[in-house]
């Protein structure tokens, strides 16, 4: 339930956020609709603000709480938050969580970029207004889900730091949110992703070549492609051919088959559409496994690169490789066409399906990549 407040006379802007303990540009940004052309707000205007900035509406001169049964903490969290993002992520779990947290913070946008082979929403999230323009995604592969988890996890922390006014591992979050405006993607493949953890779905046309490309196997654990057996991350229109060539699997398969032809997945297409019309000033894709950080193609990656790759391998103790024989991949497309920052993350450290008993040590070392890409 979103949070909602009512003017209970006129006040001032910067008041009103004195008063609540919050910072007034998360105030204007929840209230997209409103417009605050003076400084005043008018008496009985009602308001969305953040659930976790520190209301004292007891008794308050100023304003009242509109929803007066909000949501309890989560009984199993150690944050306060009513999100909880330290789990294992399916598709519809995924949204639910979306659309609390667009609840709790209002001036998170949402967008619907495109759709998966079976029709559910690919979510891109946007957070902070400025001119620095990042973007994240993950779950690119199936059964490198965990990925989501960690993303959404950073998030969580980024949003709550924001609204309470704290610093995050030491950065102050309302310059990063001022500064860089942040494009999040956290599942990809959300259908790859739910075939990994919950197994075929029911109904489904292509159960019967599911089972075909799995060996007639019950066990979807190491699938990395897509619904349809096309490999994501191979699938962008740079040196497309080689990989075409090179690769074992010549027609749908569990991993590593590019496709009849670049850009033909719903999914693929929907991130290269974004990057179109986003125009990116850098580009993040989480993978797993190899605590390893991928950012040179062809030496067509601008100098910028090798600066940022720095930070993020003096924060995370991950290891920094600039020249690697890989091909087709998001990050390839994604510098080999605009010379820009791209980096692919390969998070943790072992044999994929990654253990979710390794989320909190992944956590720990990624963090400082996520946010060095903010202020970077």
């Amino acid at each position: 339930m979103m949070t909602i407040i009512r003017t209970k006379k006129e006040i001032s802007l910067n008041l009103l956020a004195k008063h609540l303990e919050i910072k007034k540009e998360l105030i204007i940004d929840s209230n997209v609709n409103k417009k605050f052309e003076t400084d005043i707000i008018e008496a009985n205007a009602q308001l969305n603000i953040p659930y976790n900035c520190k209301l004292v509406l007891e008794n308050s001169e100023f304003v009242e709480l509109m929803n007066k049964s909000l949501p309890r903490v989560h009984e199993n969290s150690q944050r306060d938050t009513i999100l909880y993002t330290k789990k294992p992520y399916d598709s519809e779990s995924l949204y639910k969580d979306i659309d609390l947290l667009l609840k709790m913070y209002p001036f998170v946008k949402k967008e619907i970029i495109g759709h998966s082979v079976l029709g559910s929403p690919l979510i891109e999230l946007t957070i902070g207004k400025g001119h620095k323009k990042v973007h994240m995604n993950g779950s690119f592969h199936a059964n490198e889900w965990i990925t989501t988890s960690i993303m959404m996890h950073w998030l969580s922390d980024y949003l709550g730091a924001l609204v309470k006014g704290e610093q995050f591992a030491g950065h102050d979050c309302l310059s990063l949110y001022k500064d860089t405006t942040l494009s999040f993607v956290p599942m990809v493949n959300p259908d790859g992703v739910d075939l990994v953890l919950n197994g075929v779905p029911n109904h489904s046309e292509y159960k019967a070549s599911l089972y075909k490309m799995n060996d007639e196997s019950l066990d979807f654990s190491q699938w990395k492609a897509n619904i349809r057996g096309i490999d994501l991350n191979n699938q962008y229109p740079v040196n497309w051919e080689i990989e075409k060539e090179r690769k074992v699997p010549k027609s749908p398969s569990p991993r590593d088959y590019p496709g009849d032809a670049p850009l033909t997945e719903p999914e693929a297409i929907a991130l290269a559409d974004l990057v179109k019309r986003r125009d990116f000033d850098r580009v993040l894709a989480f993978h797993t496994q190899g605590e390893e950080i991928y950012w040179g193609y062809l030496r067509k990656e601008p100098e910028e690169a090798g600066r940022i790759v720095n930070e993020f391998e003096r924060l995370s103790g991950y290891k920094a490789v600039r020249d690697i024989d890989s091909h087709a991949g998001f990050r390839d497309w994604y510098v080999n066409d605009w010379r820009k920052p791209g980096y692919t993350v390969e998070l943790g450290f072992g044999q994929n399906p990654l253990p979710f008993s390794q989320f909190d040590e992944i956590y720990l070392k990624s963090k400082g990549i996520f946010l060095s890409a903010l202020y970077m």
